[in-house]
């Protein structure tokens, strides 16, 4: 196999495995769902638009109920949650 040969199946290789990755990813993201309400201080995966900040990491409420945390299809309500926005508790 001459040296271009080589290169080329190299680079095709790690094209091929980095589909797979993506494919892995997506199949993982796609078991999660929003789940408003649970979020602690700081460990928000982001918000609707009627919170004050601007998304991941920055909501200063625990368990707003407008902030959300992807959490594991079908586990959203036993862990307190909702799946919809909720208003802002007092």
């Amino acid at each position: 196999m001459k040296h271009g040969d080589t290169i080329r199946a190299a680079i095709a290789a790690l094209l091929a495995l980095g589909t797979l990755n993506a494919t892995d990813v997506q199949a993982a993201e796609s078991k999660q769902e929003k789940c408003f309400g649970i979020a602690k201080a700081g460990q928000n995966d982001c918000a609707t638009s009627k919170t004050p900040h601007s998304c991941a990491g920055a909501s200063k409420l625990d368990n707003d109920p407008q902030d959300f945390k992807y959490v594991p299809a079908g586990t959203c309500e036993k862990v307190g949650g909702t799946k919809e926005p909720g208003s802002k508790k007092s």
